[in-house]
């Protein structure tokens, strides 16, 4: 198994716990971005830079994963194709996306792109905050806990 990590707009507390995450699992760790990124120096974590454009990180995610693989994004299409690929997504608010829900907020999504694209929708979703930041480290933690127990 492998983490991706959508990291353009993942934010910086979330990566952390990821960091923590890959030194005490020993799970590999790629952060994606169209632009350099730092991150500590560890034979568990590492980062591409890709060329910028729209969807082009979502994109390398994709082709490069496997079955089994989880990635940290709130891009639904992105969540959609690791699911469609036999992996798994993790909303960075701690939502881990599932066949059945994904589909359900692909909708929601695409419906709230057609409404602000007329003008009717002009908000995005609401700060980060430490509820989102714990909701996401325990759902972590009970995927990690449960993948690893299935590889034993």
């Amino acid at each position: 198994m492998r983490i991706w990590i959508d990291a353009d707009a993942c934010p910086k507390v979330i990566k952390e716990i990821l960091y923590r995450v890959a030194e005490r699992t020993r799970i590999p760790l790629v952060l994606v971005a169209n632009m350099r990124l730092q991150h500590p120096k560890s034979d568990y974590i590492d980062s591409v830079h890709v060329a910028a454009g729209a969807d082009v990180a979502d994109a390398y995610i994709i082709d490069n994963s496997e079955p089994g693989d989880l990635a940290i994004t709130a891009d639904i299409p992105l969540a959609a194709g690791m699911i469609e690929k036999g992996g798994f997504a993790l909303n960075p608010r701690g939502e881990l996306y599932t066949p059945d829900n994904v589909r359900r907020a692909l909708s929601i999504r695409n419906m709230m792109d057609e409404m602000r694209g007329n003008g009717v929708i002009t908000g995005g979703p609401p700060a980060f905050n430490h509820g989102d930041r714990q909701a996401f480290a325990n759902q972590l933690d009970r995927f990690i806990t449960k993948h690893l127990k299935g590889q034993q």
